[in-house]
């Protein structure tokens, strides 16, 4: 028997990524606006921003993606109410199929949010130009870059577009996918959980409490979440509260020891020392950092 290969057809190919960026913007913050003659999204990870799309005005709010066409001018502004955080990807495609996402914005589901956040950790793993200065024009790549994070960059990036088109397309783009996500039930308790976690922001929670809360064993919670985040439920626990902190700064409403209290911290001084454990900054230095952004 003699063996045949086949040829793998490409639908789309992202031939160069630009930028890829993660904001915690201040309230107040504004970027003024530019244009450049290759791809861009912009998606909403926490709060809203308004955004000018060549001459429409949108508002995003969290969960929301926006995708700018090669040479139309873009700018986005912070509310004003909440300060947001926003995932940027810009890129080079010349695929047909982008033509679709001319003038789009879509509300992302779980799954897309996952490829977006896996596309940011392996740039952190790449690429050592900052990922928060919004004024980055050239990317300067990691001489100690984790093996194949660039091409998975590429490849969650191809991901996402193909997972949204087949979405959001018209019938004949369509095709199964149940195969790529999990079922209805583990779904609805992972929803469940990260909706908790959210309630229980302020609160010092164990393991035990949680397992007990949400009805679910130790062994199947921390495989949820090590599947998710590719780390155990605590540790992902402890990042929602120095995020939520974050956020809390960056509104300017209340000082340190106030944050600490609402968040439920023991002490200023254990605040602190998680803050810089997690963000690789102290709170202070991360106020000046992001202060020193927006008065750019």
């Amino acid at each position: 028997m003699a063996f045949e290969s086949i040829t793998l057809d490409e639908e789309i190919r992202i031939e160069r990524v630009v930028t890829i960026h993660y904001f915690e913007y201040m309230n107040n913050f504004c970027f003024p606006g530019e244009h450049h003659n290759f791809w861009e999204f912009q998606c909403v990870d926490k709060g809203e921003v308004s955004v000018q799309a060549g001459e429409k005005l949108h508002t995003l709010k969290r969960g929301q993606i926006i995708f700018h066409q090669p040479d139309e001018f873009h700018n986005l502004k912070a509310s004003g109410r909440t300060a947001p955080n926003v995932a940027v990807v810009s890129f080079e495609c010349s695929s047909p199929c982008m033509e679709y996402f001319r003038e789009k914005i879509f509300d992302t589901t779980e799954q897309e949010r996952s490829l977006i956040a896996r596309i940011i950790a392996e740039a952190r793993k790449c690429i050592a130009s900052p990922l928060d200065d919004p004024y980055l024009e050239k990317m300067e790549k990691r001489k100690d870059a984790f093996f194949g994070s660039e091409q998975l960059i590429r490849l969650y990036l191809e991901q996402l577009m193909i997972h949204m088109i087949r979405r959001n397309f018209p019938e004949q783009y369509r095709v199964l996918v149940q195969s790529e996500a999990p079922s209805k039930g583990a779904s609805l308790n992972y929803s469940h959980i990260l909706t908790y976690l959210e309630d229980h922001i302020r609160e010092n929670l164990k393991l035990e409490d949680i397992c007990r809360d949400n009805l679910i064993g130790r062994s199947q919670l921390e495989k949820m979440f090590r599947e998710n985040h590719c780390c155990g439920v605590m540790e992902f626990f402890s990042g929602m509260k120095i995020s939520a902190a974050k956020q809390m700064i960056r509104e300017s409403e209340f000082n340190f020891t106030q944050i600490a209290e609402y968040l439920g911290y023991s002490s200023i001084h254990y605040f602190s020392r998680q803050f810089k454990k997690i963000s690789g900054m102290t709170p202070t230095e991360y106020l000046s950092s992001i202060k020193a952004l927006s008065e750019r």
